[in-house]
């Protein structure tokens, strides 16, 4: 339970797509200015990194890594399929995922809030090459998310992330569309400014889930005695020597 909790918390505020890797720019910058569009395309990015993530998990475990298709193995000696290493699929498999589930999103958008779909334009279907997207499944292979319920979990916690992200943005370009701000910095360069500043406020949450410090195993007493004694002796036998 622990470790979900943390990875859980780690990955909206620590590792967030936006502030931490800098992921999925393009959308973050182009659909923040509204607050309605920016909440529907942040759950946009949760359902599909919720769905796509568990699913390339379960590709990578059971398909993609080396060894991973011994289960498909029938020979008695237990070669064959065993010993393949499929990894150099893993880029086709993985964008293969995350197109298929963005034109489910697409399809649902359209079919239930038009408005919607209209306000986000050719950026719906370019979730599907959303760097953030394919970055969640790439960070789950190399940290080696060991369950499919930490995979589910990381999925989750990384679209939130991104979520907050432009929720956080979108909303602060709504106030300072009204305030007075320098000409030169107006549009993109305020927003630029502001981002890093809030992924400045972020890397202070890298403290809070860094653990408490182990406590070091204590030597046993007699084995502490015993390497007291002999360097006494070691000190006594120099003394008599100097003398």
């Amino acid at each position: 339970m622990i470790e979900h909790l943390e990875l859980f918390f780690k990955s909206i505020f620590v590792d967030n797509m936006v502030f931490a890797v800098f992921l999925g720019m393009c959308s973050y910058l182009a659909v923040s200015k509204k607050v309605a569009t920016a909440v529907g395309l942040g759950a946009a990015v949760i359902f599909v990194l919720a769905i796509t993530v568990p699913l390339n998990w379960l590709l990578d475990q059971y398909l993609l890594q080396p060894g991973a298709l011994a289960w498909a193995d029938g020979s008695a000696n237990g070669e064959g399929f065993s010993g393949m290493d499929l990894g150099f699929l893993s880029f086709i498999m993985f964008i293969a995922t995350i197109a298929t589930m963005v034109q489910l999103v697409e399809i649902v958008v359209e079919k239930f809030s038009p408005s919607l779909y209209n306000s986000l334009g050719i950026f719906l279907p370019l979730i599907a090459v959303n760097c953030a997207i394919l970055g969640g499944s790439l960070f789950m292979q190399s940290r080696e998310i060991e369950t499919f319920g930490l995979a589910v979990n990381y999925g989750v916690s990384s679209g939130i992330g991104w979520f907050l992200a432009i929720l956080a943005i979108a909303a602060i370009r709504e106030k300072i569309r009204y305030s007075n701000v320098p000409a030169p910095l107006r549009g993109l360069g305020i927003t630029f400014i502001i981002t890093g500043l809030m992924g400045i406020g972020f890397l202070s949450f890298g403290g809070m889930l860094t653990g408490g410090e182990e406590e070091a195993p204590a030597e046993p007493t007699a084995q502490v005695e015993k390497v007291k004694t002999e360097d006494a002796k070691v000190l006594a036998e120099n003394t008599k020597i100097a003398e």
